[in-house]
């Protein structure tokens, strides 16, 4: 796609087809608790704007995209881990780049996982994600010599007990991260925040979410290349127990259609 603006959607944890060598003790429903359910199709205007969104087809809980390849769980690796190992420190809640717990805290796996098998899940799925994402990146920042991403996420309306921002803590409509403001420029933060607001939702920003790996990774404002994250609470569109889309669903959308026109008008 050549973007009509330099603009970039990514939705890493929407995905949910299961690999066959998942081997995981809970279900797939259970694994599917933690998934940023429909996010891809909430932005669906993108593609009528112009705007390329990647979304993930794999379970954030089989490999999460939004770690560094190295943020190894130790703790379920079998025998010795022999690659990069870059801790992000997530393994203390069981959601390093390979999940080892769900939200509940419940084991997803029987026994440790060697580490030839989590090399080909990187290969296979964190390799090729990234690596498409760069590529859009850069097709941006060739046409227009700047970039702006949009890393789109779902959060659950309360934590949960692996959350770090506390079990039980109430989440607010919308989460903007920009990691404390070095990965985006303020204005595009702003811009974004007040869009939301001025629809009536309650956004907070960087907190209690940051962003991680994705913007992290391929952000540098001074360069032109400007990233930030994007929560939804999920009680704005679905049902949490059924994971069923609600009557919310089709005026997020066209509010989220309307939050990237205004976006794109401004680049």
């Amino acid at each position: 796609m050549n973007p009509a603006a330099p603009l970039v959607l990514d939705s890493p944890h929407s995905g949910h087809d299961f690999p066959s060598d998942f081997g995981a003790i809970v279900t797939e429903t259970q694994l599917r608790e933690s998934e940023d359910c429909y996010v891809d199709e909430l932005y669906a205007a993108a593609r009528e704007l112009g705007v390329p969104l990647l979304a993930a087809t794999f379970p954030r809980t089989y490999l999460d995209p939004n770690r560094n390849a190295g943020d190894i769980d130790l703790e379920l690796i079998e025998g010795t881990w022999p690659w990069e190992y870059r801790p992000s420190g997530k393994a203390r809640i069981g959601k390093s780049l390979i999940w080892r717990t769900l939200e509940d805290g419940r084991p997803i796996y029987g026994r440790r996982l060697a580490p030839e098998a989590v090399r080909r899940r990187i290969e296979r799925c964190h390799t090729p994600y990234h690596g498409s994402l760069q590529e859009l990146l850069e097709t941006a920042v060739r046409k227009s010599g700047r970039v702006y991403h949009i890393n789109c996420h779902s959060m659950r309306c309360v934590a949960g007990k692996q959350s770090e921002d506390g079990a039980g803590s109430v989440r607010p409509d919308f989460v903007i991260g920009d990691r404390d403001g070095t990965t985006c420029e303020p204005r595009f933060t702003e811009l974004a925040r007040e869009t939301l607001a001025g629809m009536g939702y309650r956004v907070t920003v960087n907190d209690p979410y940051k962003g991680v790996e994705l913007i992290r990774a391929y952000s540098d404002p001074k360069a032109g290349r400007h990233s930030l994250q994007i929560e939804i609470n999920k009680r704005l569109y679905m049902d949490e127990k059924t994971l069923a889309k609600t009557a919310g669903f089709a005026g997020l959308q066209k509010n989220l259609g309307e939050l990237l026109k205004v976006l794109v008008k401004s680049l």
